[in-house]
């Protein structure tokens, strides 16, 4: 298995079980003991995972309450979105990103690409982008900060938005509901999701899915303002029908 490849897997276990002990994972990926050894350092360099004695467990700014949980829920499926995402974008491109456990699997694998300008509400988005290496700007908006989701929220950041002028707005949503659009929990951050969409061309939304049989309270936009659609499995029929009626690229990984 090339190197790549098994970090890569080695992330998703540990990610979605929230520990693995270095056996476990050397079974599980026919390599030796000693090789995962030296993955599980580089991986915790890299923030990506946390080393303790005898394995790896989630990353410490992963380890605590409703935001832990939703790294480690479908967690295998968020990776595969998010590396198929980071994809679809080029240097030179400015992208606002907001919160979620998705967009945060998909600003690690943006750290690795350059010449991006990121904006992003997000601290671990924007510590993620910025302890890449590459060269990419990465801006964190200012405001009230909410500690459980690393994230700063209201009219102060709100505001901030109005200073840039993206590319590309990427989303990690609460739901897709037809007759609905795109949706969230808070309305906070459906309000900064809607200040994104204003300063920007396009609108690619990250979703598992998960999202097509959930529910959430305030609405983003209609789905036919979604411009690209990356998710583990197609969407269905009702969804999808209202998708593509501004002709939507759905992605499925």
């Amino acid at each position: 298995m090339k190197v790549q490849r098994r970090h890569r897997k080695l992330v998703e276990i540990i990610r979605e079980k929230e520990s693995a002990s270095v056996e476990e994972l050397a079974g599980h990926l026919q390599a030796s003991r000693e090789t995962i050894r030296r993955d599980l350092t580089k991986l915790s360099r890299q923030g990506k995972i946390q080393k303790v004695h005898g394995g790896a467990v989630m990353p410490s700014v992963f380890a605590e309450g409703t935001f832990q949980q939703r790294m480690s829920e479908n967690a295998a499926a968020k990776m595969h979105i998010a590396a198929a995402a980071a994809k679809l974008f080029v240097p030179n491109e400015t992208l606002f990103i907001n919160t979620g456990s998705t967009s945060l699997y998909f600003a690690e694998e943006l750290a690795a690409r350059s010449g991006l300008t990121i904006v992003t509400n997000s601290t671990e988005i924007a510590k993620a982008v910025s302890m890449g290496g590459k060269e990419n700007q990465t801006f964190l908006l200012g405001g009230a900060y909410v500690a459980g989701n690393r994230q700063t929220l209201g009219s102060m950041v709100n505001e901030q938005i109005e200073q840039f002028s993206a590319h590309h707005t990427i989303l990690a949503i609460g739901a897709l509901t037809p007759g609905r659009g795109v949706m969230e929990f808070k309305h906070d951050e459906a309000e900064l999701a809607r200040a994104m969409l204003k300063r920007s061309r396009s609108l690619t939304i990250l979703a598992d899915g998960s999202k097509f049989t959930g529910l959430a309270s305030f609405a983003v936009c209609d789905l036919g303002r979604v411009d690209r659609l990356v998710c583990d499995a197609m969407p269905p029929a009702d969804i999808r029908a209202e998708v593509e009626q501004n002709g939507c690229e759905i992605i499925v990984v």
